[in-house]
């Protein structure tokens, strides 16, 4: 595919500035931009785009004038994001119930749905319009999956479990497993039968390896436009808001509820039965052991206000610095003693 630069300043919506006959051949990182490539940059990296191999560049409205072509857009960000989509379409994956596929009893495909070899489909499962579900993927008895999902991969949905539409499910996620409930008698662990189930609603990305569990009863509920990052492990009766954010190694215990547009760092996790405000962020390895008030940004463990954190963290990095001079101090002390007697 090529467009000139002016056709991509109005892909974008975006102000040209310089030659826009160019041709564009493709979309890239600065380091990697070649002559017929377009790249993205916000400060610091306008000098490095400038200077870069480049055939153009996206800029903030802010830049008035560059060295070289450019396109001046509001969010560079996310012009490169849709140049990226534009550039290179998702592989295209042709409709139709692939014959080594199991498909169980009364089983409803919508429109265009493609359930690729050896993908299983239990009885009672419902998959909408355009989902592509791809191979060793396990959809369970009486599953809703919406449309527009893709489902990579060794992906598993249990039982019962609900998905919306426009979801993306990574290889070796698992949605709906059983939640890690027991009650301890005499010694022994004893299972809780965990009878509820998962409810992922639209746009939400769940990532490789990632597990979110199912309730004891009710519903474990990630909200719409979630994304979850690999290797996140959300527990039983979980409820998470709209729009989180959970980047690699997340683990929320059971029972917390999350609100809106919460972003919780790598590695940070919260202890079960919290309630987490809007708009809140946790540094990684953040350890929540509270809950949590609304637009609260905390970091540490146990987490505490971020600033409170760094400050905590710059008087720490001094305590050898510390204990040094209070050695110091304790010889000169005892040789003053030593000089009094």
């Amino acid at each position: 595919m090529t467009k000139t630069l002016q056709e991509i300043a109005e892909l974008v919506g975006g102000v040209l500035l310089g030659d826009g006959s160019i041709i564009i051949s493709g979309v890239t990182n600065i380091d990697d931009a070649g002559p017929a490539e377009v790249t993205f940059a916000v400060p610091p990296h306008l000098d490095k785009a400038a200077s870069s191999a480049a055939a153009a560049v996206i800029i903030p409205d802010t830049i008035t004038e560059f060295a070289k072509p450019a396109i001046r857009v509001s969010n560079p960000r996310m012009a490169f994001t849709k140049l990226l989509a534009v550039f290179t379409p998702p592989r295209a994956v042709k409709p139709g119930i692939h014959p080594r596929a199991v498909v169980g009893d009364n089983v409803r495909f919508g429109d265009n749905v493609a359930v690729l070899a050896h993908a299983v489909v239990a009885d009672n499962a419902v998959i909408g319009d355009n989902t592509i579900v791809y191979p060793h993927v396990y959809i369970g008895e009486n599953v809703t999956v919406g449309a527009d999902n893709i489902i990579y991969p060794n992906a598993t949905i249990y039982a019962d479990c609900v998905i919306g539409s426009r979801v993306i499910i990574h290889s070796g996620a698992v949605i709906g497993a059983d939640g890690f409930g027991f009650v301890t008698v005499g010694g022994c662990h004893q299972k809780v039968p965990q009878i509820g189930n998962v409810v992922i609603e639209d746009d939400v990305e769940i990532g490789a390896n990632s597990a979110v569990d199912r309730s004891t009863t009710g519903s474990t509920i990630v909200r719409r436009g979630t994304k979850i990052d690999n290797f996140v492990h959300l527990a039983h009766n979980v409820v998470v808001g709209e729009n989180c954010l959970f980047a690699a190694f997340a683990g929320i215990s059971g029972s917390t509820k999350i609100g809106n547009n919460v972003t919780f760092a790598g590695q940070s996790g919260t202890a079960g039965h919290l309630n987490i405000g809007d708009n809140c962020i946790f540094g990684g390895k953040a350890g929540i052991t509270r809950d949590i008030p609304a637009n609260s940004f905390f970091s540490g463990f146990p987490a505490m206000p971020h600033r409170e954190w760094l400050k905590t963290e710059a008087t720490t990095r001094k305590i050898p610095d510390l204990v040094k001079k209070v050695q110091e101090l304790e010889k000169r002390l005892a040789e003053l003693e030593k000089q009094d007697r």
